[in-house]
This record gives C-alpha cells, sequence and structure tokens, in this order.
C-alpha cells in the first residue's frame, strides 16, 4: 500500500484547509484510516481516524470540532478538512492506514504534507 498525501499550505489562522490522502496498491483488507500529524519539536499525534466500514470517526480534543476525517472507498480516498486554523496546527499531517491481514496487522504511512498556520 502506498499513501500520498496532498493539500498543505501556508494559511492564516482562522482560514480552512483541505488535505488528500491517495491510497494505491494492494488496498484490500484496511480496515483503519487516519491523520496523524508532528508539529516542531513534538511526538508524532493523532489527529483522527475513521473506519473503511462504518464510518467511525474518532478525533484527537485539540481538534473536535474544527477538523472533519472523511473518506471515498470507491476511489481509494480520504480527506481531513481542517477549519478555524491555529498557530498550534502547524505541522507535517501524515496519511495512516490499518491493514488487518489476519496474522499480522501492517501499518503504513504516507510522507507527510507540511500544514503551516501563520498569525
Amino acid at each position: 500500500v502506498q499513501l500520498v498525501e496532498s493539500g498543505g499550505d501556508l494559511v492564516q489562522a482562522g482560514n480552512s484547509l483541505r488535505l488528500s490522502c491517495a491510497a494505491t496498491g494492494s488496498t484490500r483488507n484496511i480496515n483503519v484510516l487516519g491523520w496523524y500529524r508532528r508539529a516542531p519539536g513534538k511526538q508524532r499525534e493523532l489527529v483522527a481516524t475513521i473506519t473503511t466500514g462504518g464510518g467511525k470517526t474518532n478525533y484527537a480534543d485539540s481538534v473536535k470540532g474544527r477538523f472533519t476525517i472523511s473518506r471515498d472507498n470507491a476511489k481509494n480516498m480520504m480527506y481531513l478538512q481542517m477549519n478555524s486554523l491555529k498557530l498550534e496546527d502547524t505541522a507535517i499531517y501524515y496519511c495512516n492506514a490499518r491493514q488487518n491481514l489476519g496474522i499480522a496487522t501492517m501499518n503504513y504511512w504516507g510522507q507527510g504534507t507540511q500544514v503551516t498556520v501563520s498569525s
């Protein structure tokens, strides 16, 4: 599975941005998709996840009410709509896919896309 993020940009605080993640390769049995981020000097943290089956979502407290994760299974795409961006949202955002192979669970990562929020 290969994951490619896009949509990162430099935006002013309060504005919106939408990130996209395209999955290619053997995408069968991917059961959870997610966005993670790594801010300068900090560890990578969970932003949001969504199940490919029922579309159940989970958000970090810091983004609840501002960010929305979604997916299009037919297109093998995942999105992150980010509204009311804050300076502290500045980070590299990574796409993640979790694939259940029965005997093992595989984790795949994209290369990341930079989001910079300015005042």
